[in-house]
């Protein structure tokens, strides 16, 4: 009889202790996968001032788009949330767009050895991101489905964990660019 107690008990303990081990290692992967994502980004944010660098030789006129890329860079490593990092982010990822798009009105630039080696590093760092991203999102899913599901669910709740935010396309990217707003007075 006794046997039978201790293999209750341990039953008992394994119903609690496992779902609890599951939910933590599912935020940790979050945290991790974050962590993947933040380096990926800083990585091409340290690509930008080269980037500037290279095209404001060539596109003067186009001071102000650069000029905000700069702020965006400097504010997305200031943010205070990932939410608003990834906001911050996506409006990066919005004008390295319109800065690629509009060098193709400067064959000299398009030709620039400078230009073209920023450009393959830049799209290294984005085919990065994108991965990176996809990792993340893999593990927030997966964090969210244990933080929603029973028994996780009740452990979730004790610790106060809630839903994390996926790293989401904004809409304009899935779009093809407009290429003739580009060049518009």
């Amino acid at each position: 009889m006794d046997f039978l107690w201790v293999v209750l008990a341990l039953g008992l303990l394994a119903l609690l202790v496992l779902p609890y081990n599951a939910l933590i290692a599912r935020k940790n992967q979050v945290e991790n996968a974050f962590g993947a994502v933040e380096a990926q980004l800083k990585k091409r944010r340290d690509l930008i001032p080269g980037l500037v660098a290279a095209v404001q030789a060539y596109m003067a006129h186009e001071r102000e788009l650069l000029e905000r890329l700069t702020r965006l860079r400097e504010a997305a490593a200031g943010a205070a949330t990932p939410e608003e990092e990834f906001r911050l982010e996506e409006e990066v990822s919005r004008l390295l767009r319109e800065v690629r798009l509009r060098a193709e009105a400067y064959p000299d630039l398009k030709a620039s050895q400078n230009f073209l080696q920023l450009q393959a590093a830049l799209a290294e760092a984005e085919d990065a991101i994108a991965a990176a991203r996809r990792f993340y999102n893999q593990a927030v899913t997966e964090y969210n489905n244990a933080v929603e599901q029973v028994p996780t669910l009740l452990y979730a709740r004790l610790m106060g964990l809630g839903r994390k935010p996926v790293f989401t396309l904004p809409e304009e990217e899935r779009l093809p660019p407009d290429l003739g707003r580009l060049f518009r007075g």
